[in-house]
């Protein structure tokens, strides 16, 4: 739960997350934004309320970027790491810095199943790696009736056959 005190500054980031992904990248990158916001703004105390809003909101969407390949031209969305920072007004090393903090401070690497982007999931492999009679499978690889056990688990996020048919 986040403080009063936090509250308007959280609101402050999330707007401006919110603008920048709908105006350059997507849902998804503003849901993941504010979902990184609301961990930050819970911590005790919250590093939120010391800098500019712009540099944290920058720096929230640069470290998730990072993590899905925001900056990769192979991958959709794609923008570079300067439009990004230039898109919240602030300097690519500034914003790049302070989401290098960000990555630490919640162990976020390339394709961390919690901070990988719902389209993306489907090729993270590590999000469908499962450890079965002491080998490491793909489930996706698997039975149905393994995938089903394995969502009923938490072991993945959902089953994918359901996925390909809608």
């Amino acid at each position: 739960m986040m403080s009063k005190q936090v509250e308007p500054r959280y609101l402050e980031i999330t707007a401006l997350i919110d603008r920048v992904c709908r105006q350059y990248l997507n849902e998804e990158y503003a849901e993941m934004g504010r979902k990184l916001a609301a961990r930050l703004a819970q911590k005790s105390p919250s590093p939120l309320l010391r800098g500019r809003p712009e540099v944290w909101a920058c720096a929230i969407v640069y470290a998730i970027g990072t993590v899905n390949f925001l900056f990769s031209p192979s991958f959709e969305p794609y923008l570079s790491a300067e439009e990004l920072c230039q898109a919240f007004g602030v300097k690519k090393n500034t914003g790049s810095n302070k989401a290098v903090q960000i990555r630490k401070m919640f162990g976020m690497r390339y394709m961390t199943p919690e901070w990988t982007l719902p389209s993306h999931i489907i090729r993270n492999h590590l999000v469908w790696l499962v450890i079965m009679d002491g080998m490491l499978v793909d489930i996706r690889d698997m039975p149905r009736e393994v995938q089903e056990l394995a969502y009923k688990q938490g072991l993945i996020p959902y089953i994918p056959a359901d996925r390909e048919k809608s």
